[in-house]
């Protein structure tokens, strides 16, 4: 079989020939055959989605501009005949590289397993066998099963088809779904191969209704969706977080050129050793950079993923973390999350009130032949009884669709032809002329019958019930397909009507989430009746509702100021969910959507956090960045503090690096100006950086006060920076009296010097992060075991180096024993008026978090 061929013939070939080609049958094929297939064309997915080699990634790491200027200047060093500086740098910076990396693919690969669990599968056919299998492990010639709410797992010719309708705006744009016909020829494929071919499904495009057999002709790279990833799969939109990382990197990249430039010039202008002076400003760049962050973020976040796993809870993108964080709004479906979703048929009523088999008989008829996607009501009227329609065949149907919120079906039992329509109460009844009245007499649909049938609606509402019309039309025997302009002079039979108890859990879920600062707003298909009844079990205030017809009529302006005041949307379709959330996004909200169907796909894709669940139609867990594997909501507020928990967390170490860093680098490069020599040998300025970094492995690990995740938690680089600017000259302050100490109480020279100040500023620098972790006092918060030992150790190691047979290889000397006892009073000294600044600063100087999301806000 070659498959160079087949991607390009496989829309007009005859059924049989292709199948021949593929070396297949609509059996399928064996595991064995699969096995090697899959060696040979690779995993199902295109090659943007697929992780480069480990090894790639590890050299990767060495790409950094500030390493490779490092390695370039030690190498010339090495070539000046200072080999054990060269040895040394390169030892610290392969040590610096593989700490990042090892730290960094451990997180990775453990989330990578936790989103495989979740990871979108297909029903195949194997060794005659139908199995369900990652979508990535197919191979072309395997035979699979599509149904309603799938997406297509690759390009595809249908072997069989049955009222198959597909959505392809995502390759071609269009807005309505495409019937698919296996027994149409196949017509040659137009240009562009973008999915006209009747026959033919393809990667990306997704099931709306009916079902279907179908035989994989091109997987990867080599399908529709492979050839066009780079423009169809563009990256999600930059999250406040990202782009805060992104910012407060441009900014150190800043503060790193200006010093460098300024340490290079100052010692090139005293006539020090060029060579020299360039590695030490090199040196100090690498220094001042926090190149730790990008493992400290993946880590923390994928730490926070891990134990929301425990909670039965997966996390599909890291970004997500920090999103869901920083949520203060909640949009969510009604039923599944405030209900139990177990609905129950409980009353089968005609036009006059009464019990009616005939409207359970239509409503039965419409549930049993329907193709789509089986609502839960469709499985509470088939629950409800079991009827014998041996002698009923179905012609054709119109299947549902969110705009017209109903199904209609075609079948005949020889001596009568029904089109049966169930649907969305006011939606039937406006296609409505007539109803059944005693006897089965249709009689005509009068105002007085409408305002009737109304108030019978409305009160089930009130009362809690959720409500479906049942309607007919009886059509000729020359009626052979259906269409929408059928659903039209119908004959309203009654209502079908049932019962979904509020969820026990919901009530205690939504008070923690509103208590934590999250505004739950509810977008429902169904009417309000029904939904205030719910919000009143539930104890939550209905502080405005909006419908959908209103909706419709508002423009952006009007809804955006309604928004502040409205927590209920009901009877509203996917398009309009999905203004909603873009609406709540405009005003400066941080909005997550919970779904699970497939009309909730667009608004979840939409979400800043779209969370779903494992149960849920393939097209709500692609799009979704969070995924449930217990429909409740109690573990979304768990989530949100496991988010916050992360953001601080990450928050913790870009507070610390950016104000002692930035104080010990400003240090250096201001002694630079009136010492004879370097402050500290570009090894010594390193292997610091080495010792601090792995000081900061265990951030990640740490806990987080309860008041810390209190409100909603945001990036906020206006808070870095103002922290950095007052921090960092407090740094800078005993930085400069370490080194008034050690030129005039133990009269230094450089070697002692040197070392002194790699003592004192590596102390000063690991441990000022028991005060800083914390707004409280830092002897009432205890830090994760962890965080303590790497701290204190290196702490310990940057002391007791120098006295060990080590300190010759990084130019230390043994310093004094009075010397300690000035590093232990500094050492106080400095935490003392650390945690004096820090108050200060929470207090008065610190951005409020509310600022910004007020000023957008109003």
């Amino acid at each position: 079989m070659d498959q160079g061929t087949i991607p390009d013939g496989f829309q007009d070939r005859p059924l049989a020939d292709l199948l021949a080609a593929l070396d297949t049958t609509s059996a399928g094929l064996s595991r064995a055959e699969a096995d090697g297939r899959r060696r040979r064309y690779g995993p199902n997915r295109p090659s943007a989605h697929r992780r480069r080699p480990l090894w790639l990634e590890f050299l990767a790491r060495f790409l950094n501009p500030l390493v490779l200027i490092l390695l370039f200047a030690s190498g010339l060093s090495a070539a000046t005949g200072n080999v054990a500086s060269f040895v040394i740098v390169i030892a610290m910076v392969v040590l610096s590289v593989t700490l990042d990396f090892v730290q960094e693919m451990r997180a990775e690969t453990a989330v990578e397993a936790l989103r495989r669990t979740v990871a979108v599968r297909a029903q195949v056919r194997r060794d005659g066998v139908e199995v369900s299998e990652p979508v990535d492990q197919l191979v072309p010639g395997d035979v699979v099963r599509l149904a309603a709410g799938d997406l297509v797992p690759a390009d595809c010719r249908l072997i069989e088809a049955r009222d198959l309708f597909v959505n392809q705006a995502m390759l071609t744009g269009e807005p309505y779904p495409v019937e698919k016909h296996a027994d149409t020829p196949a017509a040659p494929a137009p240009a562009g191969d973008r999915g006209e071919a009747p026959g033919t499904v393809l990667m990306g495009t997704s099931v709306i209704s009916g079902s279907a057999i179908a035989v994989v002709c091109r997987t990867g790279d080599a399908t529709a969706f492979g050839r066009l990833s780079g423009t169809l799969q563009a990256p999600p939109p930059t999250t406040a977080f990202e782009l805060g990382i992104r910012r407060f990197g441009f900014l150190i990249l800043r503060l790193t050129i200006f010093l460098v430039l300024f340490v290079l010039t100052v010692n090139v202008l005293f006539h020090r050793p060029w060579l020299d002076s360039l590695m030490f400003a090199l040196a100090l760049a690498v220094g001042l950079t926090p190149e730790l962050l990008p493992m400290i973020v993946t880590v923390t976040l994928a730490r926070g993923a891990m134990r929301l796993a425990e909670r039965r809870v997966i996390v599909k993108r890291l970004a997500a973390m920090h999103n869901i964080g920083a949520m203060d709004v909640l949009c969510t479906d009604k039923t599944g999350t405030l209900t139990e979703a177990a609905i129950h048929m409980v009353r089968h009523l005609d036009a006059r009130g009464g019990e009616s088999d005939r409207v359970f008989r239509l409503a039965y008829l419409n549930s049993r032949f329907e193709s789509g996607i089986k609502s839960p009501l469709d499985e509470a009227i088939l629950a409800f009884r079991s009827l014998d329609l041996s002698g009923w065949r179905k012609i054709d149907e119109v299947p549902f669709d969110f705009e017209r919120r109903r199904v209609s079906v075609l079948v005949t039992d020889g001596a009568e032809r029904l089109l049966v329509v169930k649907g969305a109460p006011e939606d039937v009844l406006r296609q409505s002329t007539h109803y059944e009245g005693e006897g089965g007499v249709e009689l005509p649909l009068d105002p007085a019958a409408r305002a009737r049938l109304g108030a019978q609606f409305e009160a089930l509402g009130e009362d809690g019930f959720r409500v479906l019309a049942i309607a007919s039309r009886a059509m000729g025997p020359e009626h052979v397909s259906a269409a929408l302009g059928d659903e039209s002079e119908l004959s309203f039979a009654g209502y079908a009507v049932f019962l979904d108890p509020p969820k026990a859990s919901a009530m205690a879920a939504i008070r923690a989430l509103t208590g934590a600062g999250v505004a739950v707003r509810i977008l429902t298909g169904d009417n309000e009746r029904v939904t205030r009844h719910v919000c009143a079990e539930l104890g939550l205030p209905v502080t405005g509702l909006i419908t959908g017809d209103e909706l419709q009529a508002m423009g952006e302006e009007a809804l955006r100021a309604r928004l502040a005041d409205v927590n209920v949307f009901c009877r509203v379709t996917p398009a309009q969910k999905e203004r909603v959330l873009l609406a709540c996004k405009r005003s400066g909200r941080v909005v997550g959507y919970l779904g699970d169907g497939i009309n909730d796909a667009s608004a979840i894709h939409a979400a800043d956090v779209g969370i779903s669940v494992d149960s849920a139609a393939d097209v709500a867990k692609e799009a979704a960045g969070i995924i449930l594997l217990d429909q409740d909501l109690s573990v979304v507020h768990e989530a949100v503090m496991e988010g916050r928990r992360t953001v601080q967390n990450v928050t913790k170490y870009i507070l610390m690096g950016s104000s002692s860093n930035f104080g010990n680098m400003f240090s250096m490069a201001g002694a630079s100006l009136f010492l004879p020599f370097l402050p500290m040998l570009p090894t010594q300025v390193l292997l610091n950086n080495l010792l601090y970094d792995a000081s900061e492995a265990g951030v990640p690990l740490d806990e987080v006060e309860a008041e810390a995740l209190a409100r909603p938690v945001q990036w906020d680089l206006r808070l870095i920076q103002r922290f950095m600017l007052v921090l960092g000259p407090v740094s800078s302050l005993f930085d400069f009296l370490t080194f008034y100490a050690l030129l005039h109480l133990f009269d230094a020279g450089e070697a002692l010097f040197q070392t002194g100040w790699f003592v004192e500023s590596l102390a000063t620098q690991v441990l000022v992060i028991f005060v800083i972790r914390t707004r409280r006092s830092p002897w009432s918060s205890r830090p994760n075991p962890v965080l303590a030992a790497l701290t204190l150790g290196a702490a310990a190691i940057g002391a007791l180096l120098p006295l060990t047979p080590l300190a010759p290889f990084f130019g230390f000397v043994a310093p004094p024993p009075s010397f300690y006892l000035f590093l232990a009073a500094a050492v106080v000294t400095y935490l003392a008026l650390v945690e004096t600044v820090k108050r200060v600063f929470f207090r008065h100087i610190a951005p409020r978090p509310d600022a910004g999301r007020r000023a957008l806000r109003h």
